[in-house]
């Protein structure tokens, strides 16, 4: 387990500039389904994924979820990505779910290799070294609710977000981490409750079951759940970048072991915290009573 679990905390490589995509604004067949981010001044630190598919309400087909593990994966490389915040660009929607339409031209061997990729999308999510947002101001149904479930946080407005496993509806079952993730979340009883039902719900009863983080009131731009999501995630820029990439670390290995092996992990990620820069940078500015400048090292 050590070789593999430290394998896994290799820190992240040196920097390489990332050219921002353009964003559809129509949804045109060949337009860009997503855009990339990189937010300056304040928000220095912050990259934004923007989901743009109006056509489809952000349904993922075959070109959105190529799209997005292209963009995790050269991000994943870039360590000035201290927070990835997912966020809509169509207004009243999240993410609508698998595009259905597409999947009804496949063929069961085509669905089932589609259903795998949106399961490593998922994972690709969940596994992403930085910490995660969901800022849901719409619908999150089905596959949408699961992209937001391998976020490590989720904001959501509290009447106009809908969210729910609703694939029993369809004839379906979660197929991209829903019945492995909701229960990790909500408990067995209740992920099973609102899976065999179908059941969706607002943000305000997500957020009393413990589904999201935070809830907000809509505002008129339809954009509240992103400004509050935004504004998380720059709680957590003026903090150690590293540390808080092995507390993750710690955390998801944590959950799935026993709490001696979930220990050991611990242990294991605060080693590797120990002879970086911006530990000795803390205890200095604790010493001398001013705000520590962490800069990854």
């Amino acid at each position: 387990m050590l070789r593999a679990l430290t394998g896994a905390l290799r820190l992240p490589r040196p920097w390489r500039p990332l050219q921002t995509r353009s964003c559809a604004s129509d949804g045109a067949a060949g337009d860009p389904e997503i855009q990339v981010r990189v937010l300056a001044g304040p928000d220095q630190g912050i990259t934004e994924i923007l989901m743009n598919r109006p056509s489809a309400r952000n349904a993922l087909g075959n070109v959105l979820v190529s799209e997005l593990l292209e963009a995790l994966a050269r991000l994943r490389e870039d360590q000035q990505v201290r927070v990835l915040l997912f966020r809509s660009g169509v207004k009243g929607v999240f993410c609508a779910g698998a595009d259905l339409k597409e999947r009804e031209q496949m063929s069961e061997a085509e669905v089932g290799i589609f259903v795998q990729r949106l399961r490593g999308l998922m994972n690709e999510i969940a596994a992403f070294p930085a910490p995660t947002i969901a800022a849901m101001d719409g619908f999150a149904l089905g596959g949408g609710l699961e992209l937001a479930l391998a976020c490590d946080l989720r904001v959501a407005a509290a009447s106009s977000a809908v969210m729910g496993l609703i694939e029993t509806t369809r004839g379906l079952l979660p197929g991209a981490g829903g019945t492995q993730r909701l229960p990790r979340c909500l408990g067995v009883a209740l992920a099973k409750e609102l899976i065999f039902t179908g059941r969706r719900l607002s943000g305000a009863q997500a957020q009393a079951l413990g589904l999201v983080n935070h809830t907000v009131p809509q505002n008129e731009e339809g954009n509240a759940a992103y400004h509050r999501a935004r504004a998380l995630a720059q709680e957590i820029l003026p903090q150690a970048p590293i540390a808080v990439r092995l507390g993750k670390v710690a955390i998801d290995r944590g959950m799935d072991v026993d709490i001696a092996s979930g220990m050991a992990i611990e242990g294991i990620c605060y080693a590797q915290n120990i002879p970086t820069q911006d530990r000795l940078e803390g205890m200095a500015a604790f010493r001398e009573k001013r705000p520590p400048r962490f800069v990854g090292k």
